[in-house]
């Protein structure tokens, strides 16, 4: 914390022993209790503790000590850090109190009814549950399954959308490419297969015409008409 010194019980055995600053200065600015700092100026508590000086550290400086040395009421103040230490990022599922844990699988439900491109470490991170129970919400074999509701978990509190953003985001980023079906390629058939005999044949060889219905006639029909027309025509000679 910003106004908690480093190692604080180690800070309260340096000041008892180097300062003449009262219980109660020490127990405020360590966030101790007074009666654990007499405990320590006693020797019957931080036995084995090595004393921390907060001069070295950057915690105090001997000016703020001489100043709260010289009047009771007066507290420490913490010095600003010169420089600053980056929080430690968290590990593990997400912590969820004991009141939003019952609301967890309708989350994990609607994440992935609704984001399925999320993995299962993401979900992990957003709602803080464990990889068997997502799979069990997954294959519909959680105790509950019959009762779930997906619910979205902004909704819910157990996450900000934010946070949820970022996960789609991430997850949409580092999803494959989708596979492109490849065109079937147009290819020329050989040369042998194109100017052979056959195939000369059939692209050059052209189909009969066949007359319309109306005009096609019957062979003996037709000489027997022509063999009637003949006699008649050599018996107009005869006469």
């Amino acid at each position: 914390m910003a106004n908690t010194p480093l190692m604080p019980k180690a800070t309260a055995v340096w000041l008892v022993d180097n300062t003449s600053l009262s219980f109660d200065q020490i127990a405020v600015f360590c966030k101790l209790h007074p009666l654990e700092v007499k405990a320590i100026a006693d020797g019957e508590a931080a036995q084995g503790i090595k004393g921390l000086d907060p001069i070295q550290t950057g915690q105090l400086t001997r000016d703020e000590i001489e100043r709260v040395q010289k009047s009771p009421s007066a507290t420490l103040k913490l010095s600003t850090p010169k420089t600053r230490v980056p929080e430690a990022k968290r590990k593990g599922p997400r912590y969820t109190p004991v009141s939003r844990r019952q609301d967890r699988p309708n989350a994990i439900m609607w994440l992935v009814r609704n984001h399925p491109e999320l993995k299962d470490a993401q979900i992990m991170r957003l709602v803080g549950t464990t990889k068997p129970t997502i799979e069990s919400i997954r294959e519909r074999t959680h105790w509950n399954a019959a009762n779930l509701t997906p619910s979205d978990p902004v909704t819910l509190g157990l996450c900000s959308q934010m946070e949820l953003d970022m996960e789609v985001e991430k997850a949409a980023r580092l999803a494959p490419p989708p596979v492109e079906q490849p065109e079937e390629a147009v290819t020329l058939l050989p040369v042998e297969d194109t100017t052979s005999e056959d195939a000369m044949a059939a692209a050059f060889a052209r189909p009969a015409p066949k007359l319309p219905a109306e005009q096609e006639y019957d062979a003996a029909a037709v000489f027997a008409k022509l063999t009637s027309l003949k006699k008649g025509h050599d018996g107009d000679d005869e006469e």
